[in-house]
């Protein structure tokens, strides 16, 4: 049962009697990559084929001596996930941590920005290209109106056009990113109704 945490090993009954253990539940669910579920999604993931009763008072019991919680929705739907002591529900300490940790530009590799396939790290690098823009004018205004000169150059013209230049590179990407991804969803549409055509 490798992949069960350790506080959770120390918690469950280990009854090998019951064809369906507690051990056996928590290991679905560990192993799942879905954060919660309903009786009838475990049922159908747990080994061996049990009864949805069974499956219920497993659950019943792990509840009991807190390695799992639910929330309760209308039309009488329960979710079960697994209580993990230190992160909130949803989450596994691992999806909490990754979660904060990782910004859209963490994400985005030279494959996502190359393909513009990462429609969140471009969009996040191009709100940055625009506000570095707007530092660059405000600093280039200040220098305009103080008339500092550094070292023989124009510094307020070197801002101004190198801000020019990156809200004209961050338009562009902004409009390559539109364009690609309009040009994706075109062609997804196109295959569905060519897929259709031939049912």
């Amino acid at each position: 049962m490798s992949g069960i945490p350790q506080w959770i090993e120390d918690r469950i009954d280990h009854n090998l009697d019951n064809t369906l253990t507690q051990a056996h539940v928590v290991e679905t669910m560990v192993e799942s990559e879905r954060p919660f579920f309903s009786v009838r999604q475990l049922h159908a993931r747990v080994k061996p084929d049990v009864s949805a009763a069974t499956v219920r008072n497993r659950l019943r019991e792990l509840q009991e001596i807190d390695v799992v919680a639910t929330e309760t929705y209308p039309d009488s739907i329960t979710l079960y996930y697994i209580d993990y002591p230190e992160s909130s529900w949803p989450l596994s300490p691992e999806g909490e941590r990754a979660l904060h940790a990782a910004t859209p530009l963490d994400r985005l590799s030279t494959r996502g920005f190359l393909t513009l396939s990462d429609t969140a790290g471009i969009r996040t690098l191009v709100l940055a290209g625009f506000q570095l823009s707007l530092v660059l004018f405000a600093l280039g205004g200040v220098l305009t109106v103080a008339g500092v000169d550094t070292a023989g150059t124009r510094s307020d013209v070197v801002l101004w056009g190198s801000a020019f230049d990156l809200l004209f590179v961050s338009l562009c990407l902004l409009v390559a990113e539109r364009l690609v991804r309009w040009g994706r969803d075109q062609y997804r549409g196109s295959s569905a109704d060519a897929s259709t055509d031939f049912e």
